[in-house]
């Protein structure tokens, strides 16, 4: 959750298994931020209580006005509302549940009254709270999975809820609904916020397995109504799915979100999992504002939230590169992670031509990744030169056709590499890619060039290293501990045993 301003530590809670460096034994996960880059693990947050549960997905919020009864003389209390499943050998249930925490949001007590929603379903989850604010009433959004639909509850106190309406059957199907996130954010050229509602789907993406697709629209407090019936893609990558808004931020300002950078399809089975012990890592903090694209209509702009503020120091930078390229050896940087932007300016319709190009490559084994854009038209990112990881689902490469605005008379490539995963943005995020990738030696030398650029246009490039994130958490072993906990409810786990699954969701392999 995130308050805006008001509140210093952000604090992400996501499904966690503290035992392996797979899926199973679902706890909730938590770390603690100041900036939304540099994190420092917590005590996992919220236990099963009993070997046949599992703590799924769900959303947290700030209890200001005590409409729980769970905080006398507090503004500052948390709910979290997440998903209980049961799973035994002769049937299983998904419920909503709640647990509040008095101190912030360190430790958590399961409410008395659990369930609070309860269908008799095994497909029922992914809880998503927010406050409406004309209503005075809570809303979830929850997922009946493999019913395609998404149901919208309504409650006075978090405790007690009531089923307001269901929004189905809308864009691409797949074959489940999971994670939906209902939130309020500003429509550029608008000074009136809209609604949007986020649906993941799992699987059944174009691509294959997982993928987030994303629909405008208005709210009353009870029922959502898309602006249209079409299926917005949030990323043209493969590895982008399940992202969550956090929550308080107002409706006026950009939304924040953060991704799990993976894809059901391979996730079990990348190769960080017995060599390094960890699985999956998260995509860059975002920030999100709707737009209006040129013939295509309603877009979701998606950009690295505060990037420029993780740079330790600039490392190239032409303001008139012109058709012509930079080279750069960035094997010096600790964390193994960069930021790059490339514009091409003072464009017209008559003048949209030639391509920008990045290549990021190992000197010691040669393998590389790859993305670039034609101006005004198709941008590609390409990981099938890496050899760490060989999957028939691993699929290698990536595109996507963007819209020229002759008003901004501008063509931009910016992104973010890190040691194992790369994410581009086309024209400040109007389309954006998210891509891993599991070379065999590190990528340390970059190549940016543009080609054919009219010359009447104007290339501008810019290369800084980030810092790492983890940088001074490491013990002494040089390993970063993740959710550390020695006893649960359902018993107690070996210190080997947490260690092995410690990194499970780590931010990042070692940079960001």
């Amino acid at each position: 959750m995130l308050r805006g301003r008001q509140v210093r530590r952000m604090r992400p809670t996501g499904i966690y298994n503290p035992t392996s460096t797979v899926a199973g034994n679902q706890h909730w996960g938590h770390a603690t931020s100041r900036d939304l880059y540099h994190w420092e693990n917590q005590q996992i947050a919220i236990f099963p209580s009993g070997p046949t549960e599992y703590i799924y997905s769900g959303s947290a919020v700030v209890d200001v006005n005590n409409t729980s009864g769970f905080f006398p003389n507090q503004t500052n209390g948390v709910v979290a509302i997440y998903t209980l499943a049961i799973y035994t050998t002769q049937a299983g249930e998904q419920t909503q549940e709640i647990a509040y925490s008095r101190d912030g949001g360190y430790t958590f007590t399961k409410y008395a009254g659990n369930p609070v929603i309860s269908i008799n379903s095994t497909q029922f989850r992914d809880p998503k709270v927010i406050w409406h604010a004309e209503t005075q009433k809570w809303v979830m959004v929850v997922a009946y999975a493999a019913e395609f639909v998404i149901g919208i509850y309504t409650s006075p106190n978090l405790r007690e809820w009531t089923h307001a309406s269901n929004f189905s059957h809308h864009g691409l199907l797949g074959l489940q609904y999971e994670c939906p996130n209902m939130v309020q954010m500003p429509m550029e050229g608008s000074d009136t916020p809209m609604y949007l509602l986020w649906i993941s789907i799992n699987p059944g993406a174009p691509l294959g397995g997982s993928i987030t697709q994303y629909f405008p629209g208005t709210f009353n407090g009870t029922h959502f109504e898309a602006v249209d019936q079409v299926a917005r893609i949030g990323d043209f990558g493969k590895d982008n799915y399940a992202a969550q808004f956090f929550y308080g931020i107002p409706g006026t300002e950009p939304q924040v979100s953060i991704a799990w950078a993976s894809n059901w399809q391979y996730c079990q089975l990348v190769p960080t999992g017995p060599q390094e012990g960890w699985r999956s890592s998260m995509s860059l903090p975002r920030y999100n504002y709707l737009t209006n694209v040129s013939r295509i209509g309603y877009d979701l702009v998606s950009a690295p939230y505060n990037i420029t503020g993780q740079a330790s120091r600039e490392l190239a930078f032409n303001s008139s590169l012109g058709n012509s390229s930079i080279l750069l050896d960035y094997s010096t940087v600790a964390s193994g992670a960069l930021y790059f932007e490339a514009n091409v300016t003072h464009l017209t319709a008559a003048t949209l031509a030639g391509s920008v190009n990045v290549t990021f490559t190992s000197s010691q084994s040669g393998e590389s990744v790859r993305a670039g854009t034609y101006v005004g038209g198709d941008t590609f990112l390409n990981r099938q030169y890496t050899r760490g990881f060989d999957n028939p689902f691993f699929t290698d490469k990536f595109s996507a056709t963007g819209v020229f605005n002759e008003t901004t008379g501008v063509w931009s490539l910016s992104g973010v590499i890190d040691r194992s995963i790369v994410e581009i943005f086309v024209n400040g995020g109007e389309q954006s890619a998210t891509a891993t990738f599991f070379p065999t030696a590190p990528l340390d030398i970059m190549a940016l060039s543009a080609t054919g650029i009219s010359p009447n246009a104007t290339v501008s490039v810019a290369v800084w290293a980030l810092n790492s994130a983890w940088a001074g958490n490491e013990n002494v072993n040089g390993t970063v501990v993740g959710n550390v906990t020695t006893g649960s409810a359902t018993g107690n786990y070996s210190a080997a045993a947490v260690r092995r699954g410690a990194l499970l969701f780590e931010g990042r392999m070692a940079g960001l």
